[in-house]
């Protein structure tokens, strides 16, 4: 997927780096498949506001996706790849033989008119959903589940993928995009493939207007404000603002938040990799 340098003709454009888009192929979603969104702007059932930094955006509307990949041994073609706002990576439409239709993380390389299976006996080809007993040693997947039959949780975001590098027993050994090796059971269902738009970490915004587009609002560094209103707030001058923490004094960089006791540790082989290299 190519992205697209715009020309300066206004103070926005002038760093803006955008998605061509170049594999979608519609831009009217299926109705059938379609869901309101009621957003919250950060805040809870009181009222209050729990969250900061969100609000506004662009009136979206969900797209029911299948991630369970539960209609085994019945063809299906792809119909379209279209844009999703809810997520990074682009959606595919499939028209199963008996008139069925259901969305799907598109895959890396997914034509409209090619016909992908689900299911035992799939070929691993692109597109195809198999159990991960099936895949053959070092494939690329993605659309990982974690537990059997509750749908795809890991691996879902644009351009990632994760590799299986073996089974042990009942698990199946697969490294995941973040460098964290783990566990995972052979009965759970994956993708074969990565997912689409592998360039969306390219693209700059340049201008604060399409961050406020995208439900984000302004973010103020803890350094600049108070001392009543963050740690790191106060002092004369540009002040170093002490310890990076967070605005409820949770440290930023080398305290551990993962808890020891969580039922999956002892499924994780190696940890993924840290910034520092840890």
């Amino acid at each position: 997927m190519p992205v697209k340098k715009y020309n300066p003709i206004t103070p926005g454009t002038r760093f803006r780096i955008g998605n061509a888009y170049t594999e979608i192929t519609t831009d009217t979603p299926e109705k059938s498949l379609l869901a309101p969104i009621k957003k919250s702007g950060g805040r809870n059932h009181t009222g209050k506001r729990t969250v900061r930094q969100r609000g506004g955006g662009h009136k979206r509307r969900y797209r029911i996706i299948d991630f369970k990949r539960d209609k085994d041994g019945v063809p299906a073609v792809v119909q379209s790849i279209e844009y999703d706002p809810n997520r990074t990576a682009y959606i595919a439409l499939l028209e199963y033989q008996d008139g069925e239709k259901r969305y799907i993380i598109a895959p890396n390389g997914l034509k409209v008119g090619q016909t992908i299976m689900s299911g035992e006996g799939a070929a691993p080809n692109v597109g195809n959903a198999l159990f991960l007993r099936e895949v053959p040693l070092g494939t690329n997947i993605f659309a990982i589940e974690m537990q059997p039959g509750r749908g795809a949780a890991l691996a879902r975001s644009a351009g990632t993928y994760a590799t299986l590098m073996g089974r042990e027993g009942k698990y199946g050994v697969v490294k995941l995009p973040s460098g964290e090796t783990r566990r995972i059971l052979l009965t759970c269902k994956v993708t074969i493939g990565s997912t689409s738009n592998p360039d969306h970490g390219l693209q700059v915004l340049g201008k604060a207007g399409r961050k406020r587009w995208l439900g984000k609002r302004p973010r103020v560094r803890g350094v600049a404000m108070n001392p009543v209103d963050h740690p790191m707030g106060g002092g004369e001058g540009r002040a170093s603002g002490g310890h990076p923490r967070s605005r409820t004094g949770i440290m930023a960089k080398g305290q551990k938040t993962r808890n020891n006791k969580k039922h999956s540790t002892k499924l994780i082989i190696s940890k993924r990799k840290t910034k520092s290299g840890q």
